[in-house]
């Protein structure tokens, strides 16, 4: 029998053309952007497999449309897009993309660790718009990143890969988990301590936690107003994990220094008074946008629904 693969959006050749190999009837929807709700009802109709993206809510009422279904696999770390519990009573394997993105996203977060601390964005925007007229002693003074401290929230494999990267650069680096990290307390010199201490210490606060019903919202006003006025928050993680018009009442009140953002609680849709802050750096979810990670992403959710074809284990089932 011949599987039908249905891909929500197109995705490197690495994935399509491992399915393809594998004899497999690929589909994809064509145009860059979500794909609407009926049209995905019906796509995936007389599917095996679904390869969907993390902007693509599949419902309890998606997967009942789909008869033959045997494996969404998700091309993410994140599942939380996925009605785990509905697939599972349907026996349908859920997959994610892990490991693959560490390392890129981790170089993002201390991109925008140094974006804006050092006043990139503004700096670029100035000499753009013809208003660098020279050196200045005090033009755009930011702040130092060398010697400060590091909060990193969530102390997984991404945590730790910023907490290398804070190492290199002299930090001294705070984490907050409910599990301990050996490797960032005995290579990098990483102390464990409660949330609140964190947020209180720390230059930079640095957010690597998944979104559940106990991270929604983590870093709220009460958290936010916790930090010293001379801080940065800097979230590659989820956008709900922030209260997002709290962050921007603070950073318009410049109770805290500034924030470097990759998601957004409402993603596309930003918090009112956002988008005209110069004390914020906004980036459209580029965390794993790096061709390398992206091609690795898209073999290993293939990967997965090949094996599930061929009856084997899914090497990254999440169910």
């Amino acid at each position: 029998m011949v599987w039908k693969v249905f891909i929500t959006r197109e995705i490197p050749r690495a994935g399509t053309d491992l399915l393809k190999a594998a004899g497999m009837q690929v589909e994809v929807y064509p145009e860059d952007r979500p794909i609407p709700h009926n049209l995905l009802l019906e796509k995936i109709r007389d599917c095996d497999a679904l390869l969907c993206l993390l902007t693509d809510s599949i419902s309890e009422n998606v997967i009942a449309a789909a008869d033959k279904l045997k494996i969404i696999a998700n091309y993410a770390v994140g599942y939380n897009n996925i009605d785990l519990p509905a697939a599972s009573r349907r026996g349908i394997m859920v997959t994610n993309t892990p490991d693959v993105l560490t390392e890129a996203t981790a170089d993002l977060t201390f991109a925008l660790v140094l974006a804006c601390a050092r006043r990139v964005v503004e700096g670029d925007r100035m000499v753009r718009q013809g208003n660098f007229t020279g050196w200045a002693p005090q033009m755009l003074l930011g702040g130092e990143v060398s010697g400060q401290t590091i909060g990193i929230i969530g102390a997984g494999r991404i945590g730790a890969a910023v907490a290398k990267r804070a190492y290199g650069f002299g930090m001294k680096i705070l984490y907050s988990d409910t599990l301990s990290n050996k490797l960032m307390e005995d290579k990098w010199g990483a102390g464990k301590d409660e949330l609140e201490r964190i947020i209180c210490d720390s230059d930079f606060i640095t957010l690597h936690v998944p979104l559940t019903d106990s991270t929604y919202h983590l870093i709220g006003a009460k958290e936010i107003y916790m930090m010293k006025s001379s801080a940065y928050i800097i979230n590659t993680s989820r956008g709900a994990v922030i209260d997002e018009q709290a962050l921007v009442n603070a950073l318009q009140e410049k109770t805290v220094a500034g924030a470097g953002l990759d998601v957004y609680e409402r993603e596309p849709i930003l918090a009112e008074g956002l988008v005209k802050l110069e004390n914020v750096v906004l980036l459209p979810h580029l965390g794993s946008a790096t061709q390398q990670t992206r091609s690795r992403m898209a073999g290993m959710a293939a990967r997965n629904i090949v094996e599930v074809s061929r009856g084997k284990p899914a090497p990254n089932a999440v169910n």
